[in-house]
C-alpha cells in the first residue's frame, strides 16, 4: 500500500473536552498559503485551559509560530492557561524568541513612586547646574588669561560679533520698543483719566523702560536672535568636528570661540538698552500727545522730576548682566549639542530657552537686592 502523501493544506484541528480546549496543528504552513485563524478554531467560546499539540505537521514557516502567538497572546488577555509542550522543540524555541522580541509578558505596573521622581529629578538639576557652573568656571579663568595676554585675544571676531549683535539687531529692538512704550502708554492712561492724573504717564512710562522694560525685552529679542545663533553656529562647527581639532591643536575653544562672543554681547547689550528706552519713551510721549494732549515738552520735564541716576544705572548693571547670561546659554548649548543636524536644532532651542529662564530669574534677584538696597 502506498505511503500517505505530505498534507498540503494548513490545519487546526479543535477538540472541545468539557471546558479544555485541544487543539492539533497539522499540515504545511505557508505565509503565501491559506491557513486558519485562531478565532475561527475558538468559534467564540472560552476554555478553561488551552492545549496546543502538534499532529502530522509537515514543513512549516513564520506562519505557524504566528498562529500560535495569536493564540497565547488571547489566552492571556483573558486570564487563560495556554499549554504548548505538546508542539515540537524548534517551534517553541521560536515562540520564546518571538514573545521576548514583543514583551508578551503580563503587564505590572511600574509606575515610580512621588519621592523616586523628586530624587531623579533633583539629581538632573543638580548635574545640570554643575555642567553650567563648570562652563563659568572655564569662562571665568579664560578671562583672567586673556587678562595677562591680551595680544592673544581675537578682537577681529569680537568687533564682527558686535555688529551682528549691536547694529544688526537696530531695527527689530527699535519696532519692540517702541510699541512697548506705545502699550504701557495705553494701558496707563485708562487707569490714570479716571483720577485726572494724566501728566503722571511721564512718570510710569520713564520708570518702566529704563529700570525693567527696556532690558528685559532687549534681552528677551537678544535671547531669540544672538543666543540661537550662537548655539547653532557652535553645534555645526561640533557636528563638522572642528571645535575637536581646535582641541587637538591644544587651542582652547572656550577662549578662542566663546569669549569673543560673550564680550560683544556684555558691551553692545547696555547700549542697545539704552537705545531701547530712549525709543520705549518716545512711543509713550506720542500716545500723550496724540491721546491725553500732553506737550512733548511737560511730558520730557515731568518724566525728568522721576527718573533719575539711579535708576539709568540698575537699567545699564542689568543690561549687562543679561548680556552675559545670553552669550553664555547660547555658547553652552552649542558646545553640548550633539553631532547631527537635528541636534543643532534642539541646542538652537534649548539656548533659546536656558537664557530666558536665567533673564527672569536674573531679574527677580536684581529686583530684591534694589529693594534691600534701596535703589
Amino acid at each position: 500500500m502506498p505511503e500517505s502523501a505530505e498534507p498540503t493544506r494548513a490545519v487546526a484541528r479543535a477538540a472541545w473536552s468539557g471546558e479544555d480546549l485541544a487543539v492539533v496543528v497539522e499540515g504545511v504552513w505557508r505565509v503565501t498559503a491559506p491557513r486558519p485563524a485562531w478565532e475561527t478554531v475558538v468559534e467564540g467560546r472560552t476554555p478553561a485551559i488551552v492545549r496546543l499539540h502538534a499532529g502530522e505537521l509537515g514543513r512549516w514557516d513564520s506562519s505557524l509560530p504566528l498562529f500560535v502567538f495569536a493564540a497565547q497572546q488571547w489566552a492571556r488577555e483573558r486570564g487563560i492557561a495556554c499549554d504548548a509542550d505538546g508542539l515540537p522543540a524548534n517551534l517553541r524555541e521560536v515562540l520564546s524568541q518571538l514573545a521576548r522580541s514583543h514583551e508578551t509578558s503580563v503587564p505590572v505596573d511600574r509606575a515610580e513612586s512621588f519621592l523616586t521622581n523628586v530624587g531623579v529629578a533633583t539629581a538632573d538639576t543638580l548635574a545640570k547646574a554643575r555642567t553650567i557652573l563648570g562652563f563659568v568656571g572655564e569662562c571665568v579663568l579664560g578671562v583672567q588669561r586673556l587678562a595677562r595676554r591680551p595680544g592673544k585675544f581675537r578682537w577681529g571676531d569680537c568687533f564682527g560679533e558686535m555688529q551682528q549683535c549691536g547694529a544688526m539687531a537696530l531695527p527689530i529692538v527699535s519696532l519692540i520698543s517702541f510699541l512697548v512704550g506705545v502699550t504701557l502708554a495705553y494701558t496707563g492712561a485708562l487707569v490714570l483719566r479716571q483720577f485726572g492724573g494724566d501728566i503722571w504717564i511721564a512718570d510710569m512710562i520713564g520708570l518702566s523702560m529704563v529700570r525693567e522694560m527696556g532690558a528685559v525685552m532687549t534681552g528677551v529679542v537678544l535671547a531669540g536672535r544672538t543666543g540661537a545663533a550662537f548655539a547653532a553656529t557652535l553645534g555645526n562647527m561640533k557636528a563638522g568636528e572642528e571645535i575637536d581639532a581646535l582641541e587637538t591643536l591644544g587651542i582652547s575653544p572656550v577662549e578662542f570661540l566663546v569669549l569673543p562672543r560673550i564680550l560683544a554681547l556684555a558691551v553692545m547689550m547696555p547700549l542697545l538698552t539704552m537705545y531701547a528706552n530712549a525709543l520705549g519713551i518716545l512711543g509713550g510721549m506720542v500716545v500723550a500727545y496724540g491721546l491725553l494732549s500732553i506737550p512733548p515738552a511737560a511730558y520730557w520735564v515731568e518724566m525728568l522730576t522721576i527718573v533719575d541716576l539711579s535708576d539709568i544705572a540698575s537699567g545699564f548693571l542689568k543690561a549687562v548682566a543679561f548680556g552675559v547670561i545670553i552669550g553664555l546659554a547660547g555658547c553652552l548649548r552649542g558646545l553640548q549639542a550633539e553631532r547631527s543636524a537635528a541636534g543643532v536644532g534642539q541646542a538652537a532651542t534649548s539656548a533659546v530657552v536656558t537664557a530666558l529662564l536665567l533673564l527672569v530669574v536674573a531679574d527677580a534677584l536684581f529686583a530684591v537686592i534694589f529693594n534691600a538696597l534701596g535703589i
